[in-house]
Parts: C-alpha cells; sequence; structure tokens
C-alpha cells in the first residue's frame, strides 16, 4: 500500500525544516517503503496564493491524503489582515475539515541534552511524558462569542467553555490506549473547583476508566500540574487534558526539553489520519538562513510512521538516527553547548540521513 503524504511547507523556517525531514524520510523510500508525496501551501503562503490560508487546492489535497505533514504557519507580515484570513486560520481550518481532534505532544528529554534544559539535570534526565489535549471543543470554538456593549453601555469581551459528553470520551479513550502502550499511568488536568465544564470532564474520564482497570488514573487541578510539571515532572507519564489547559501544559513541557526546536506533535482523527508538524512556531527572524533545528519536524515525521501508518520499526529507526547525531555532539544553535559541534539546519539534515544508514 502506497503512503498519501501532503506536504505542506507553510512559512518562516517551514520550507527549511520540511525538506530535511523529507529527505530522512525518502531514505525508507529508496529502500522500498512505498510513499508518495504532495505539496500545498497552507497559512500564510496560501494567503500569498490564493487570498485564504487555508484554500481548496490544499483542502483537496489534504482530504485525499493519508496523513499531513507540516512546517509552520505565521509571520509579522500578516498581522494586519483581518481574523479569518491571518495565517493560524489555516492550521484551525485543517484541524476542522480533517476532524482532528487528539493532539499528541510527547516531551522527551534526550540524556546528552539535560544540561540545555533550564531545570537542573536531576529533574529532567530521563524525562519521557505525553500530552493529550483535545483539539477542537473548549472555549477556543465555543459558541457564543466576540465582543459587545452591555447593558450598562460598557464594552466586555466573551466566550463560552464548553464540552459534549461523546468529545471528552473519545479524548480519553486516547489518552488510556496511550497509557496501555507506556506506563499505565494517566493524569486528567481539570479546574473541577471553579469550572463546571471541567468538573463534567471529570465525572466522563472516571467513567470511561472503568474499561481500563489497569490504568492508574489520577486527577489533578491545573495550576498544580504547571507546578508540578517544573517541580517534579517525572512523576507524570501519560497526562490528558482540555483545548486552552493542553495549549499551555504542552508548551511548559516543552521547554523542559531545553528547546521547542525538539518536540514532534501529532494530529490524529477517529480514523488515525493525522496532521505532524513540529511544536515550534514559523521563526520568522532566523528563516532562510539555515539555522533552524529540524529535528522536531522529523520526529514528527516518525510520530507519522508510528500512528498512521503503524510502522513502529521505521519509526523507531529515525528517532535512533537522531539519538545517535545527538551522542556524537552534532547541535544546532538552539541546543549548543561549549564543546559540542555547532551545525545549520541542513547540515543537521545530514547528519541524521548518514546515520539512518
Amino acid at each position: 500500500m502506497t503512503m498519501n503524504i501532503a506536504v505542506l511547507p507553510g512559512d518562516g523556517i517551514g520550507p527549511e525544516i520540511i525538506k530535511q525531514a523529507l529527505r530522512v524520510l525518502e531514505v525508507l523510500q529508496k529502500e522500498g517503503m512505498a510513499m508518495e508525496f504532495t505539496e500545498a501551501p497552507l497559512g500564510g503562503q496560501a494567503y500569498d496564493q490564493f487570498g485564504h490560508p487555508y484554500p481548496e487546492f490544499t483542502q483537496k489535497i489534504c482530504r485525499a491524503a493519508d496523513a499531513v505533514l507540516l512546517g509552520a504557519v505565521g509571520g509579522p507580515q500578516y498581522d494586519n489582515l483581518d481574523r479569518p484570513l491571518r495565517p493560524e486560520r489555516g492550521l484551525l481550518g485543517i484541524r476542522k475539515d480533517l476532524g482532528l481532534f487528539a493532539n499528541l505532544r510527547p516531551a522527551v528529554l534526550y540524556p546528552e541534552l539535560a544540561n540545555a534544559s533550564t531545570l537542573k539535570p536531576e529533574v529532567v534526565a530521563g524525562l519521557d511524558i505525553m500530552i493529550v489535549r483535545e483539539l477542537t471543543g473548549d472555549v477556543y470554538f465555543g459558541q457564543p462569542r466576540g465582543m459587545r456593549v452591555n447593558d450598562e453601555g460598557e464594552r466586555e469581551g466573551f466566550n463560552t467553555m464548553i464540552y459534549k459528553e461523546s468529545e471528552v470520551r473519545r479524548i480519553a479513550h486516547v489518552a488510556f490506549d496511550i497509557a496501555m502502550k507506556r506506563g499505565k499511568k494517566l493524569c486528567s488536568v481539570d479546574k473541577a473547583n471553579v469550572l463546571e465544564t471541567t468538573e463534567f470532564w471529570k465525572e466522563i474520564v472516571i467513567d470511561v476508566a472503568k474499561e481500563y482497570p489497569e490504568v492508574q488514573l489520577s486527577h489533578m487541578y491545573v495550576d498544580n500540574a504547571a507546578m508540578q510539571l517544573i517541580r517534579n515532572p517525572k512523576q507524570f507519564d501519560v497526562m490528558v487534558t482540555g483545548n486552552i489547559f493542553g495549549d499551555i501544559l504542552s508548551d511548559e513541557a516543552s521547554m523542559l526539553t531545553g528547546s521547542i526546536g525538539m518536540l514532534a506533535s501529532a494530529s490524529l482523527n477517529e480514523t488515525k489520519k493525522g496532521l505532524y508538524e513540529p511544536s515550534h512556531g514559523s521563526a520568522p527572524d532566523i528563516a532562510g538562513k539555515n539555522l533552524a533545528n529540524p529535528i522536531a519536524t522529523i520526529l514528527s515525521a516518525a510520530m507519522m510512521l508510528r500512528y498512521t501508518f503503524d510502522n513502529e520499526s521505521a519509526a523507531q529507526r529515525i528517532e535512533n538516527a537522531v539519538k545517535k547525531v545527538l551522542a556524537v555532539g552534532y547541535r544546532t544553535g538552539d541546543i549548543y553547548e561549549v564543546g559540542m559541534k555547532r551545525v545549520s539546519c541542513s547540515e543537521m539534515g545530514d547528519q541524521i540521513v548518514a546515520a539512518m544508514s
């Protein structure tokens, strides 16, 4: 079966990092793995070409694909566009269009990078957390929302935090399934003491837990979870939470690893079709300078092989190549330490491609 992969380079450093990820996948392709890549624009790149951040041209390619590999979107030149036309809306659009409801963000600290973390090495060395974030509900999508003048004549902004039972159940199942394949520990994060939406969330997660008796379920308020991620991150295995809390906690967890340039991300729908992208943004300040760290994008390609195509051995091969290159001391600028070998984006790609053989 041929793997049909839509490739969306996007904006900023997106094209540079995508190029390196494709070089790594092409190693597998040359060895006989059947892959087909179709490129399309998203975000600012798409707005420049089609006047919309997620145009019909891109929609057709993404809908027909088995998986989507994305670079990054956004840039300061688009900040003054009407909100529906901004690059980030392309990202929200593709998530909604493909029904991507589960975001998986691993935070893994390679032993060689323990010094790159802002926390003490003994606190973070050996860290391996998976954060599962619900992507399609919560306060980001709840209606009504907007700005208005109230009855007292004062301007106000308002949003709606809302979850349906079916939405909570399906993300809970994803998290429990992942926990079963890992350390059989799941922490559900909420703010049930003050938010009814998350009190409801907690009830549903507890009910779903009955189907997974082997998984040890715990609950934590989001403010405490944010603190515990800094204080003792290795207590966690899998964490599951809603859209807004997950947005914040996954970024916090990423910095435990020393660089957001190291972290992959997967967003899946109910058929395991996925959007795979690095956790970092488009970094317009270094775009076009061959300075970006391509590792997060390369690891996203490994996640694609694991979660959409069920090819664990190929995924591990890419991850082991990354480990090998880090172990011998190659570093892009964002993770560089004195005594290491500083390399460019393309040189890091060269090393990882070489380590694949």
